[in-house]
């Protein structure tokens, strides 16, 4: 199912929908932060997805991880709650989402990186050459929170 990302666009449609989703920043022993390219909508981002029904935010983003990169992960901290307006996300069957997504932190226990339908590639980017990929906005700034030494809370956004 394609999906269109819109921040901050006048033009995006309006939301029809909330659905609670967790995303996952994983980095390496090296700092390398794990992102895959997303099928759906040709952009660079850190794993997630919807939660289902009868999961926890960490069984969510565990199994997101998995799916989506073939990594099993251990969910090691909160980096923020993201519900910022501005961001909608229409799909192709008419859903438009309002965002609403738990990140958290995760280290990888075992795995190997593999593709899915939603991912045509797992990498682990160099945080200096994050500049590099097309992420959206709302995904660099979970990022960037992420990274961020001298952050004690989470976001709220």
């Amino acid at each position: 199912m394609a999906r269109t990302d819109y921040f901050d666009d006048p033009q995006a449609p309006e939301p029809n929908s909330i659905v609670p989703a967790v995303s996952v920043i994983a980095r390496d022993e090296s700092g390398r932060v794990l992102l895959i390219h997303r099928t759906d909508n040709d952009l660079w981002s850190i794993p997630g997805g919807a939660m289902e029904p009868g999961e926890s935010v960490r069984q969510a983003a565990v199994r997101e991880t998995r799916e989506e990169t073939g990594y099993d992960v251990d969910v090691t901290g909160l980096v923020g709650v993201y519900t910022d307006p501005r961001h909608v996300i229409a799909y192709s069957d008419g859903e438009v989402r309002s965002q609403f997504s738990i990140c958290v932190t995760a280290t990888v226990t075992g795995g190997q990186a593999r593709t899915s339908s939603e991912s045509s590639e797992v990498v682990w980017q160099p945080v200096g050459q994050l500049d590099e990929l097309a992420i959206h906005p709302t995904n660099r700034l979970r990022i960037d929170h992420a990274l961020d030494p001298g952050r004690i809370q989470p976001w709220l956004t």
